[in-house]
């Protein structure tokens, strides 16, 4: 029997993941993970929170749902398995103010309704208790929320997928996909190799990527960078776990919140904005094509004109520590400009719709030989075990279909 030739474009923990699971479900199969930078995890792995979220806030039957609690199994036991730091801290969800209390009873209620363990309201007197220095009017308590180190995670699964005879190909940026005979040819920099079935989990790259075997252009990733600073190590007894805001529907994205790393910094952020170049992490740095990317996406502009009220709230934190800070502080007084320094700049790979729309959950698509996984931001690091079963599911099914 002739082994299938597989490869995965991207080296961030989806990627790994789905290379992995290949080599775990796939009787005679060869696989090789293309990844452009030198290293794993360079990009949204290695500039997140490192969260491991239990399914609070997603609809019911998603497959963020989904796949994320699923997720949360899957990635404790591989963290135990394999010696990776995991803690969980627990979260606390405050209602700043009695107008948010409704929102918060419907997260509770999605959270039911998503199987998330221990999950219960608690009073503002009782916050206190869980987060001494937290404040709020009522919060939901998740007491199996946890953190742990993602860039671990990943370098893990490198050394297992390189335990099971597959490649991990570093420095190889995938430039072209061609599959239009019965095989596809994957192009880089450093020439030509075939295969039976391509998988790409390419992050911020995803859209283009796809673009390259004949996928539609939209979604289109419109990249948001997301500051943070950090506490200094002194102040970090001001937040045991992590203190997060209720979502407002009127803005797209979460807002400022205090997350407890897993090296026992404290984390206030992130805001999110858009970011001049998709992997602009330095805040001088930027790209053109990037830039044209987005401004010049119709889509944007649509996306832009509703959500002004949310772009001014987020550029008073991007402009001012100041009015960072005070962010935070709603949810905990006691943090003051003084007790902060700038920490790491994350950027997220939102998938933008052309009625400019986000896309809410995951999105997989792609056809037989050729799958692409174009959207996954949070929680996607949480779910890339889960993920990697689905999509691998996928392509057992296809094969006998």
């Amino acid at each position: 029997m002739a082994k299938v030739r597989a490869a995965v474009v991207g080296g961030g923990i989806i990627g790994l993941a789905v290379a992995r699971e290949l080599l775990h479900r796939m009787d005679a199969v060869e696989v090789t993970l293309f990844e452009k930078e030198t290293r794993v995890a360079a990009h949204q792995t290695g500039h997140n929170s490192g969260v491991v979220h239990a399914g609070l806030y997603y609809p019911p039957g998603s497959l963020k749902a989904r796949l994320c609690r699923r997720g949360v199994t899957l990635l404790q036991q591989y963290a135990q398995d394999k010696g990776v730091a995991y803690e969980e801290c627990g979260k606390v969800v405050v209602a700043h103010d009695a107008s948010e209390v409704g929102r918060m009873d419907a997260i509770f209620d999605r959270a039911v309704a998503n199987g998330v363990p221990g999950i219960r309201k608690i009073a503002g007197e009782e916050i206190p208790e869980i987060e001494p220095h937290a404040r709020g009017v009522a919060a939901l308590h998740s007491p199996h929320t946890a953190i742990i180190d993602y860039v671990a995670v990943a370098e893990a699964l490198a050394a297992d997928i390189a335990a099971a005879g597959g490649r991990v190909l570093l420095g190889r940026e995938v430039v072209g996909l061609d599959s239009r005979t019965s095989e596809t040819v994957v192009t880089t920099g450093d020439g030509t190799e075939v295969f039976d079935l391509v998988v790409t989990c390419a992050g911020l790259q995803s859209d283009r990527v796809a673009l390259l075997s004949g996928e539609p252009r939209t979604p289109r990733v419109v990249p948001f960078f997301g500051d943070y600073f950090l506490l200094e190590p002194e102040r970090s007894s001001l937040v045991k776990g992590l203190i997060y805001p209720v979502p407002d529907p009127r803005y797209p994205f979460l807002g400022v919140h205090l997350t407890k790393r897993i090296d026992g910094r404290i984390m206030l952020g992130p805001n999110a904005f858009l970011s001049l170049g998709r992997e602009a992490y330095d805040r001088r740095g930027w790209s053109a094509a990037d830039v044209v990317s987005a401004v010049g996406f119709p889509g944007f502009w649509r996306f832009a004109a509703r959500n002004t009220a949310a772009a001014a709230r987020e550029a008073r934190t991007v402009l001012s520590t100041g009015q960072f800070v005070k962010e935070a502080q709603k949810y905990v007084p006691d943090v003051r400009r003084s007790d902060v320094i700038r920490g790491p700049r994350g950027i997220r790979a939102q998938a933008m719709n052309a009625d400019g729309s986000l896309e809410d959950d995951f999105v997989i698509t792609g056809g037989h030989r050729v799958i692409h996984v174009r959207n996954a931001p949070s929680p996607g690091a949480t779910s890339s075990l889960a993920i990697a079963e689905h999509v691998v599911t996928e392509v057992l099914e296809r094969a006998t279909s």
